[in-house]
């Protein structure tokens, strides 16, 4: 059914707005700007703790249960968020536009409709400013909303919070696999009996018959403006930044290319370590990949897995105490931190029987197949939340 649309500044009631630093004085205020906002669940996370005194200039306005905070600057327009009661009276960023619904607009209606795609995209559209692209409040509140009767978004709202909820208690399992692997790895290898096991740098860890260990081209090996659209792929530190191997922005090169760069070669198998940037971030190759090389942000080991599994390596990386300091203590960089490949082959590995590796690797296969089962289901929440946001919001331009 259509209904009636308005301009969203019809729909409003005015915020105050006021001076922390004169109202507040030498006391701690709670202040929310843009970094309080977790984008994934649209939720307020992390408020700041504020003395008045030390106000940034931004804190200004004067927030209340039911608020909804838009985030006026792009590329960060979609960071939106509901007021809770213990925010109340917290002070808000000017750089959100601030909306409180009138008794017309219920706000958990409101918050639906402001982070829906339709009333996005337009903003994106209407986002000026070369260096700080940005809509300005008025934008917002000359913006169009479907208006259909209470009860209609007070339903309308219901629904699209129960798939939130759905989609908050997916989420809240598919973490409880990530910590089971950890308590299973410090029960297996982070005990006392652990300590007692030999150390053993990576770069004796690896295939003795090659490379067994390697980074990717550097300089005038390989140009960007050698990517091309399709061909042997290249790995960088997007394909390994979450901890898993994930395939993110495409690069290519020609089978040319790669005829010279061939020993660059990611195998399957092969344990990824970023070591620009993002440091210390890991992924184990899959079985599956297709010929592809990596970048010089990548470290790449071929294990000799006779002696260590990519598994256990992967999560020693990640979950070990002693590869955790190691590495933190070591990149280096005044503008970016950074790791070297000499840096990890000197790495010390305790390195615990095969048979307990083989065993750990098993575990975390059946982890990681109920963890994958999970994040199926929870792209079919997803696509059913976009499906009904849409059908909500459909007759809106």
């Amino acid at each position: 059914m259509s209904w009636p649309t308005v301009a969203l500044g019809d729909c409003l009631e005015p915020v105050p707005t006021l001076d922390p630093a004169r109202r507040f004085a030498d006391t701690e205020f709670t202040y929310v700007d843009l970094s309080s906002i977790d984008r994934d669940s649209k939720r307020i996370v992390a408020p700041t703790p504020t003395i008045g005194i030390e106000a940034p200039s931004r804190a200004r306005q004067v927030l209340a249960t039911g608020d909804v905070l838009v985030s006026t600057v792009r590329p960060n327009l979609n960071a939106v968020a509901c007021v809770d009661g213990d925010l109340d009276g917290s002070i808000g960023s000017t750089g959100f536009a601030v909306l409180r619904p009138s008794e017309s607009l219920d706000h958990r209606y409101l918050f639906h409709w402001v982070r829906s795609a339709r009333f996005v995209d337009r903003m994106v559209r209407l986002a000026a400013g070369a260096s700080y692209p940005a809509v300005s409040e008025r934008t917002v509140r000359e913006s169009l909303i479907p208006l259909p009767p209470l009860d209609e978004q007070r339903r309308i709202a219901g629904v699209l919070d129960a798939v939130d909820l759905l989609r908050n208690k997916r989420d809240a399992t598919i973490a409880t696999f990530d910590k089971l692997v950890d308590s299973l790895f410090a029960g297996m290898f982070v005990s006392n009996d652990g300590a007692r096991w030999p150390a053993v740098a990576v770069g004796n860890l690896v295939e003795p018959s090659g490379a067994g260990i390697r980074t990717g081209p550097f300089g005038s090996q390989l140009l960007h403006s050698e990517f091309v659209d399709d061909g042997v792929a290249v790995l960088g530190i997007d394909n390994a930044v979450t901890n898993e191997f994930r395939w993110a922005k495409p690069r290519h090169i020609t089978q040319a290319k790669y005829a010279v760069l061939g020993r660059y070669t990611v195998n399957p198998g092969d344990v990824l370590i970023t070591i620009m940037g993002t440091c210390g971030r890991a992924a184990v190759v899959p079985d599956d990949v297709p010929p592809a090389i990596n970048t010089k942000h990548l470290c790449c080991i071929t294990l000799d897995q006779r002696r260590c599994l990519p598994t256990f390596l992967h999560a020693y990386f990640l979950r070990h105490p002693i590869a955790r300091s190691y590495l933190l203590g070591r990149a280096k960089g005044a503008v970016m931190s950074g790791l070297n490949m000499g840096i990890i082959k000197e790495l010390p590995v305790h390195l615990p029987p095969l048979a307990a590796q083989l065993t750990f690797a098993r575990l975390t296969e059946r982890i990681g197949d109920a963890k994958r089962a999970g994040m199926q289901h929870r792209c079919y929440l997803d696509a059913l939340f976009v499906s009904l946001q849409h059908r909500a919001f459909a007759d809106v331009l």
